[in-house]
């Protein structure tokens, strides 16, 4: 018998869709600024044998020098990006979401698991309630991320102002290269994630629409009381 059982809230998800286009004007926004300054390569004896991006990357997408531009942008929605991932923290906190969230200890340990299973190589998943422990690590790592990208972007952006939190980071240009690795890594995530939505299917992602899910269980049943002398 199928059932519709509620999974999501309004809040969750409404974080959840109002992030994705945030974010990905950030890294659109990001990667104008950094075509103005491209320094990451791996390179010995004055000879380039590896660049992240390398030129055709940035003819295939069509990237111009657009600095003025691309930190117009990306100071602007790096506030909205703040503020949604604020709300989002206080939600859990104040709702109690983050028991949900939080890995505990033997997280690490079914995790494993999971991706076992997700490869086909082991048979039955580990047991789990709303998250499974692989998404518990995932889910808490971005939200990590995030607050690493807000405080590694605050020491790029102000150095002077904040020059205590340019010193925790490790000096402006430490802070420059975690808040670049940080991207990338949000890139990963995003890859994963959609891959993982794939995988778990149509119902799943109508639970992050609608927030409910339908689920199989079993019919109740039903007892007849036995007459008077039988």
């Amino acid at each position: 018998m199928k059932t519709i059982k509620e999974k999501h809230s309004l809040l969750m998800r409404w974080t959840h869709w109002v992030n994705f286009p945030i974010l990905t004007i950030m890294i659109w926004s990001g990667m104008l600024i950094y075509w103005a300054s491209d320094t990451y390569s791996i390179t010995l004896f004055g000879h380039t044998y590896f660049k992240f991006f390398p030129q055709g990357f940035y003819k295939t997408f069509n990237i111009p020098k657009r600095l003025s531009e691309g930190m117009a942008f990306h100071f602007l929605f790096m506030w909205a990006f703040a503020l949604n991932g604020v709300v989002y923290v206080l939600y859990t906190i104040i709702s109690g979401a983050w028991r949900e969230l939080v890995p505990q200890r033997k997280s690490f340990k079914e995790a494993w698991q999971v991706l076992l299973h997700d490869l086909h190589i082991r048979k039955m998943a580990p047991p789990q309630n709303k998250y499974n422990a692989a998404q518990r690590i995932a889910y808490t790592a971005i939200i990590l991320m995030g607050f690493g990208s807000l405080v590694t972007g605050l020491a790029i952006y102000k150095p002077v102002q904040f020059s205590t939190v340019v010193w925790l980071c490790g000096g402006y240009h430490f802070a420059r290269i975690l808040h670049f690795a940080l991207t990338i890594g949000y890139v990963f995530f995003f890859l994963i994630h959609i891959i993982q939505v794939i995988l778990a299917g149509w119902n799943n992602f109508r639970s992050v629409i609608s927030g409910f899910e339908v689920v199989n269980s079993a019919p109740k049943k039903l007892t007849v009381p036995a007459e008077d002398g039988k």
